[in-house]
C-alpha cells in the first residue's frame, strides 16, 4: 500500500474534508459562516420565489465554465429553483495570482464556485472526476475518469436536485473544443435518458433516492462557436430531448 507524506498528503486530506463536507450533492456552505441576515428585499424576494415551480440543473465540465448571467437570471428574475453542476473542480487548470497548483487549487476553485453561487442564487454541485489538464476528446476523458462512475454521479445529481430542465454548456461534439467540454454534454445526454430508469444504477434506490425524468434537455449555444448565433435569448438554445411526460 502507498501512502502520502508531506505536503501532498495535507493537501490531500484538505480535499478529501472539503469533499465530504460539500459534495458531490451538498448544496452551500453557509455552516462556515455566520447564518446570513438577510434584508427586507432579500425576504420579499424569497416570498415571491415560494409562487413559482420549476427547477434547472446547468451542468459544466470545470469551474469557471458556467453562464453565470444565465443562472442568475433564472434563479432571481424568472425565479426558478437553480442548480449547477461542475464535472470537475478545476484542480488541472492554471493560477497566474498565486503558487497554488493540483489538489490545492482544486480547493481553491471549489470556494470560489461555492461563493459565486451564494451571489446568483443558484445551488452547487460535483462529481468524482479530476481535472487532469486539456484533453484531445471525450474517450480520453473517459478513460481516465471511469465513464460509468461520472455518470453515475450525474444520474445522482439529477435525482437528488430533480431539475425540470437539463441545460449543457457545451455540444456532445468536437465542437466543444476540449475533451472534458464534450464529455460533459455526453454524460448530461445519457444521464437524462436514465435518471428516470429504475434499472439503472439501482443501488442509489435502496440509499433513499427516487427516479426522476427531466423534461427537457437543452444546449446552451455560444457566439464562441458561431459567430452569426441571433443575439436574442431564444436563439441561443437548442432543444436536444423531450423527456416522457411532456406535454
Amino acid at each position: 500500500m502507498h501512502f502520502l507524506t508531506g505536503r501532498k498528503a495535507l493537501m490531500r486530506l484538505a480535499l478529501l474534508a472539503l469533499t465530504l463536507y460539500s459534495t458531490p450533492f451538498t448544496r452551500n456552505a453557509s455552516a462556515q459562516r455566520p447564518p446570513a441576515q438577510p434584508n427586507a428585499a432579500e425576504i420579499l424576494h424569497k416570498m415571491q420565489k415560494l409562487n413559482v415551480l420549476g427547477s434547472v440543473l446547468y451542468i459544466v465540465a470545470h469551474p469557471d465554465d458556467e453562464n453565470t448571467r444565465l443562472i442568475t437570471w433564472l434563479a432571481n428574475g424568472k425565479k426558478v429553483r437553480t442548480g449547477n453542476l461542475s464535472l470537475t473542480r478545476g484542480d488541472g487548470g492554471q493560477n497566474l495570482i498565486g503558487p497554488e497548483l493540483g489538489d490545492a487549487l482544486g480547493i481553491i476553485r471549489t470556494q470560489e464556485l461555492m461563493e459565486a453561487r451564494r451571489i446568483d442564487g443558484g445551488e452547487q454541485f460535483f462529481t468524482r472526476a479530476v481535472d487532469f489538464g486539456y484533453s484531445k476528446s471525450a474517450e480520453e476523458s473517459f478513460e481516465k475518469w471511469g465513464h460509468d462512475e461520472v455518470l453515475s454521479d450525474v444520474v445522482r445529481v439529477i435525482r437528488t436536485f430533480r431539475p425540470d430542465i437539463i441545460i449543457t454548456r457545451f455540444p456532445p461534439t468536437r465542437e466543444a473544443g476540449h475533451g472534458h467540454h464534450e464529455a460533459s454534454a455526453i454524460l448530461a445526454e445519457e444521464a437524462f435518458k436514465l435518471a428516470g430508469d429504475p434499472k439503472a444504477f439501482p443501488e442509489q434506490l435502496t440509499q433513499g433516492l427516487e427516479v426522476w425524468q427531466p423534461r427537457r434537455l437543452f444546449f446552451n449555444g455560444s457566439t464562441w462557436w458561431k459567430k452569426d448565433l441571433a443575439g436574442d435569448r431564444q436563439a441561443r438554445f437548442r432543444l436536444v430531448h423531450c423527456g416522457r411526460g411532456w406535454l
